[in-house]
């Protein structure tokens, strides 16, 4: 073939190849439309759609009486797009306006506004509240951009803070109840089908799929917020008197196990906690382990009875307050001489308890102790409780179980030791310590409900009824007669223990009592601890005189401890005072503003702490004795004010507690007496208020 006919020959396979080609496309278009067309349409939509998280609400926290204690606020992050059309002219207005609401400096703003990585975004604040993000809204402002998110907010501020404890950034649990009980406080969160276009931005997807979030549940607790208040108001004033390093109370329901207040000093707000000491978050009462001194010969009362080798009215030879019992030289305050042994318990004599646990076997001893629970968690639903510290037998040298007997070579937590003598107050039956009472969901569905969990029988009712009356004279003449309260039978024992100190002991001291009221029928049991107090060492001048405290405020939250009190001697009468003006206070408040000027304000029942006062008898500015009693009466409780209450005069915590109560965020500028506040007095409620404090004059 010649080269013209190869080339036509080559032309003719050329165009009758393009002549086929849109016949090849139409039926590759059909057979991506007839066969794989629902599989490609789904790949299409599945890079088309995506889901956006909805968040769950974290669980609030109530105590006994229903009180917000912990909660959800909502805070919005401001963000601004600088280039936007008409900012510019706004600029100083925005910067000026955003530092008088949150208190920044506005050159740090502009600052941080110039330095920006991003030349259409800067991050340039964080956390703003409702009210500030509504004064941010209603400027006008070009380019800005507010992105919500909810944070924890604790109504009360410090108020049982080491209870509570705090969330992160995240919003999960870190420490206190918050970490124990994060599973249940956090929800799950649900999520909703949105669709995205091609520049990847979302939009709604009509008819996707939504899974509802599963918000988290409420815990109720067993604290009331009335009586926290009062444990950490005298806990506070107590280790102020006594000069001490950390104090720690709790207070327990002996028959229940149930936990009414724990508190510690120094102590620090959840709100900010890093603004805060680990050693101020630190939770003594349950993460300590401590040498206890006295407190710990109810131990060998228990065993010496139990096991049979002395009675309550046999006469114990304590010499003249000294003796060496094996190889230990042991003192007494002062001798005692021969003295029955229930006077041993009640004088703490140190020669005497040696002298009757010479008697026992280390075994012996040592089943009582852990009879107990010494040396093992009582599980208290708290993060971090430790186990103390109690030895085995075989570990013992030839002083253990004489050391041991007052107090030594044994580590104990402050709530392990209150659980013991709630043993005793219960009739020798010991129950585990806890804090949440119920959990709730969303709704106020109860979820569940704690119940009374009785740990062990740690000794008989018959050896609980024969040492309650010692542990009585501890009070009525013993070493705690500072913890007497008029009209009240109070059982307990006095601690001093010294400190030890890389294998010995340095001159420091450690205080404490623990006792229960009424003793024919507790109700209460409460320790108290304090750390190297500097105005004192014994248990007796230090910690029992905040134990009484504590009891003479609690009476009149128990109706049937009151209505059994006998009438009491009025104070002395002085000379004439003013009633100070407490109409529209809460109940509470205003009690506690009549003792602070000098007179006796009735007990009330709880329910009514909350509740207004509406009128004071005598009235307001009445003139008389000092010590007088003035009968409150509350108003409705839908009588609360709607306007701004005039705060001045009051102290910070009181003025916290009482716009908590009417729903409004504070925020304390300085400590002590509240000197100015922003709304003023009768202004319209707001969301937020501001309280400048000073020292009281």
């Amino acid at each position: 073939m010649d080269p013209r006919s190869q080339i036509r020959a080559r032309m003719y396979v050329v165009l009758t190849l393009v002549s086929l080609l849109p016949a090849l496309v139409v039926l590759r278009v059909l057979y991506l439309q007839l066969g794989e067309a629902p599989v490609l349409r789904a790949q299409g939509e599945a890079q088309a759609s995506t889901h956006v998280e909805i968040p769950a609400l974290r669980g609030t926290v109530l105590d006994a009486a229903g009180r917000v204690l912990a909660t959800n606020a909502a805070r919005y992050d401001l963000a601004l797009d600088p280039t936007a059309r008409g900012f510019s002219a706004k600029a100083d207005l925005f910067f000026d306006k955003l530092s008088d609401l949150t208190g920044t400096p506005a050159q740090a703003y502009r600052q941080r506004v110039r330095n920006r990585r991003s030349r259409q975004y800067v991050m340039v604040h964080r956390g703003l509240t409702e009210s500030q993000k509504e004064a941010v809204e209603s400027l006008g402002i070009p380019g800005l951009l507010l992105d919500a998110s909810h944070t924890r907010r604790y109504t009360y501020g410090p108020m049982a803070a080491h209870v509570l404890g705090h969330t992160g950034r995240d919003g999960h649990g870190l420490a206190g109840l918050e970490l124990q009980y994060d599973a249940f406080l956090k929800g799950e969160a649900g999520h909703r089908a949105v669709k995205r276009d091609r520049q990847g931005r979302i939009k709604a997807f009509v008819g996707g799929s939504i899974v509802e979030p599963r918000h988290g549940e409420t815990l109720v607790l067993t604290i009331d917020l009335v009586r926290q208040s009062i444990l950490e108001e005298e806990l506070a004033r107590g280790l102020e008197e006594a000069g001490g390093r950390w104090a720690t109370a709790i207070a327990m329901n002996p028959k229940t196990g149930a936990i009414l207040a724990m508190a510690n000093a120094p102590t620090y707000d959840p709100n900010a906690p890093g603004r805060f000491s680990e050693f101020a978050q630190r939770n003594h009462g349950v993460t300590d382990q401590i040498e206890p001194g006295s407190t710990f010969k109810l131990t060998l009362a228990a065993a010496a009875l139990e096991e049979g080798v002395v009675k309550m009215d046999e006469v114990v030879d304590t010499g003249e307050g000294w003796a060496v019992i094996a190889g230990r030289t042991l003192r007494d305050t002062h001798g005692h001489g021969r003295i029955p042994f229930s006077q041993v318990i009640a004088q703490s004599s140190n020669v005497g308890t040696a002298r009757v646990a010479a008697r026992l076997k280390p075994e012996q001893f040592y089943r009582h102790a852990r009879a107990l629970g010494f040396g093992q968690h009582t599980y208290v639903d708290l993060p971090g409780e430790t186990a103390g510290r109690l030895k085995r037998t075989a570990q013992w040298s030839g002083t253990s179980l004489t050391s041991m007997s007052i107090g030594y070579e044994v580590a104990v937590t402050p709530l392990q030791m209150l659980a013991a003598y709630s043993a005793l107050a219960n009739g020798g039956l010991l129950v585990q310590p806890y804090l949440v009472a119920e959990r709730r969901d969303v709704t106020g569905r109860t979820l569940w409900t704690a119940r009374q969990d009785s740990v062990r029988r740690a000794f008989s009712a018959r050896t609980a009824a024969q040492l309650i009356p010692a542990f009585e004279a501890v009070v009525d003449s013993g070493t705690a007669k500072r913890a007497q309260i008029p009209g009240l039978r109070v059982a307990g024992k006095t601690g001093t223990a010294r400190k030890a100190d890389g294998g010995g002991y340095n001159g420091a001291y450690r205080s404490s009592f623990v006792g229960f009221f009424p003793a024919d029928d507790p109700q209460v049991a409460l320790i108290v601890v304090v750390d190297e107090p500097s105005e004192g060492i014994y248990g007796g001048h230090i910690s029992a005189p905040i134990f009484q405290r504590v009891a003479q405020r609690w009476v009149g939250t128990f109706p049937q401890i009151a209505a059994r009190l006998a009438p009491v001697e009025p104070l002395p009468r002085q000379a004439e005072r003013l009633v100070p003006a407490v109409a529209g206070l809460p109940m509470a408040v205003a009690a506690h503003r009549l003792r602070e000027a000098g007179f006796s304000a009735p007990a009330f029942d709880p329910r009514y702490a909350d509740y207004p006062v509406a009128t004071t008898a005598p009235a307001s500015g009445t003139a008389v004795t000092t010590g007088a009693r003035v009968a409150l009466k509350p108003a409705p409780a839908a009588e609360a004010p709607s306007a701004m209450p005039d705060l001045v005069g009051l102290s910070a915590r009181e003025a916290r507690y009482w716009l908590a109560l009417l729903g409004v965020q504070v925020r304390v500028e300085g400590a002590g007496v509240v000197r100015q506040q922003t709304p003023a007095a009768g202004q319209p409620l707001t969301r937020e208020a501001v309280l400048l404090c000073g020292a009281g004059g």
